[in-house]
């Protein structure tokens, strides 16, 4: 719908109500407003939930391919973000779940043809695909890592500290320590411990910067591969990296 200009005034009429729900669902959770104009918001929360459910219909009637919209990334996320008002009513505790509506906002990248800068997300994702298997590597290293070093600290502050209360306690302080989170609800108070902590910070820094080394030199050979054209399968929606590719590899359909 967005290739043609009423197409485009609708969507945008249609990300204006999106924007307009998610603010009444955000204004709700205060309890002041929601005690004052709680009715007004509840109207205006059906109201939306109604145009919203007519949009959706709308599509799948107006689709050449209903089923493919359906089961389609902008349908899923269509169809999310009406269930939880309908939750909402038959069995309550899915109110504040309709702010998962912002993601429809996603459809701005077509709306306003900003489709060109979704081709420079091919390469993170690919990029990201061709390293799974040494950041999953380097994830299992990172778990034993804070096994061992939470291990390490329950040894040396369990007689002085009542805060490292047992191991899971101890891996839990590893954990924070090294991502440099650093809550301070446990901290050692040992000399030893407190330069072992210091050692652990130092620590993160460095192994933060692995990934996202390991991902940074993944998209440089994509960047300088003079043999790699990102394109897109039209019937499944996959990348494919191929350039002499004439079908699909994952799907068979022809390029």
């Amino acid at each position: 719908m967005a290739d043609t200009t009423a197409g485009r005034i609708f969507d945008i009429f249609l990300l204006l109500f999106i924007l307009g729900s998610v603010i009444v669902v955000m204004m709700e959770s205060v309890q002041r407003l929601q005690a004052q104009y709680g009715d007004v918001f509840n109207v205006f929360e059906w109201t939306f939930t109604g145009l919203f459910t007519l949009e959706y219909l709308l599509r799948i009637w107006c689709s050449p391919q209903p089923k493919k919209y359906i089961f389609s990334f902008y349908g899923i996320i269509d169809l999310l973000c009406i269930i939880p008002s309908y939750i909402e009513f038959l069995v309550g505790g899915g109110h504040f779940l309709i702010s998962i509506r912002i993601l429809r906002l996603l459809r701005i990248f077509r709306i306003f043809k900003l489709v060109p800068f979704l081709h420079e997300s091919r390469f993170l994702i690919i990029a990201l695909q061709r390293s799974r298997r040494k950041i999953a590597v380097f994830f299992f290293f990172i778990m034993l890592m804070t096994v061992v070093l939470g291990s390490i600290m329950y040894v040396i502050e369990s007689g002085h500290n009542s805060g490292f209360t047992s191991i899971p306690v101890s891996i839990y302080w590893a954990v924070v320590t090294l991502t440099t989170v650093g809550y301070g609800d446990i901290a050692p108070i040992t000399p030893i411990g407190q330069a072992f902590s210091a050692v652990i910070m130092i620590m993160g820094y460095a192994i933060i910067a692995v990934p996202t080394g390991i991902v940074t030199v993944e998209m440089n050979r994509l960047r300088t591969s003079t043999d790699v054209s990102i394109r897109e399968c039209h019937n499944c929606g996959r990348n494919i990296a191929d350039e002499d590719a004439i079908f699909c590899k994952y799907c068979g359909s022809h390029l």
